[in-house]
């Protein structure tokens, strides 16, 4: 009896956890995020803050003001003069040795992820990493042209292979495209699985996920033939 009262409390302990870790992680995040662009208010001058207006400090007001500033600047950098104006403005920058190869590559890097034309972080493919024996998710990020086709060929593919549970630090590999295969799940449901530690499986194409209370096994074990 009291085997199973404690392995009922353990079930609800962890069940417990799985709804609270997520959620508190999630706030956690989402506060810190608001806190880093408050602190763009600081470029307001001070009497015309929050804290000098309502007498108090009102949370998430520089998160608002950011994306005013955001907005704004896209709008301006949108137009024909505008874009004038960003490139001698990146003319200027070019010309600072130190400057030129931070801003330079950071500009090169968000160009290839944010751009609604690129095509970097758009599949999801399967490679042999780290030996030949072995398989991993990895996200697609280009195709090598130049020095690099010059050496291994033009059938090549560049991934990044990120690591678990930390997303933001990986691998960048160039393998043969006949190395690889091409996933159906979205790149947001491969980073899922590959944070999860391969617990999170995204569900077959064209099938809905099934339920845990529905008491069959989502990926069962075929049965042997006699």
């Amino acid at each position: 009896m009291r085997t199973r009262m404690m392995a009922t409390l353990r079930r609800y302990l962890i069940a417990g956890l799985l709804v609270w870790i997520p959620l508190g992680i999630t706030f956690w995040v989402l506060a810190l995020l608001v806190e880093l662009m408050d602190q763009s208010l600081l470029i307001v001058p001070s009497r015309y803050r929050s804290d000098a207006v309502l007498g108090f400090h009102l949370p998430g007001l520089g998160a608002v003001l950011t994306l005013a500033i955001l907005l704004v600047t896209g709008a301006v950098a949108a137009n024909f003069f505008g874009k004038r104006l960003l490139a001698f403005w990146e003319s200027i920058l070019g010309r600072i040795p130190i400057v030129r190869s931070i801003y330079g590559g950071v500009k090169q890097i968000s160009d290839t992820l944010f751009s609604p034309d690129g095509k970097a972080f758009r599949r999801a493919v399967l490679v042999r990493y780290p030996h030949a024996g072995a398989w991993t998710v990895a996200l697609v990020t280009g195709t090598p042209e130049h020095e690099v086709t010059d050496h291994l060929g033009h059938e090549q593919v560049s991934v990044f292979v990120p690591t678990t549970p930390n997303i933001t630090a990986g691998f960048f590999l160039i393998v043969p495209r006949s190395d690889t295969i091409e996933l159906q799940m979205s790149v947001d449901q491969a980073l899922k699985y590959i944070i999860s530690m391969g617990v999170a499986e995204p569900p077959r194409p064209g099938t809905r996920p099934e339920s845990p209370d529905s008491g069959t096994d989502p990926n069962p074990v075929p049965s042997p033939k006699t």
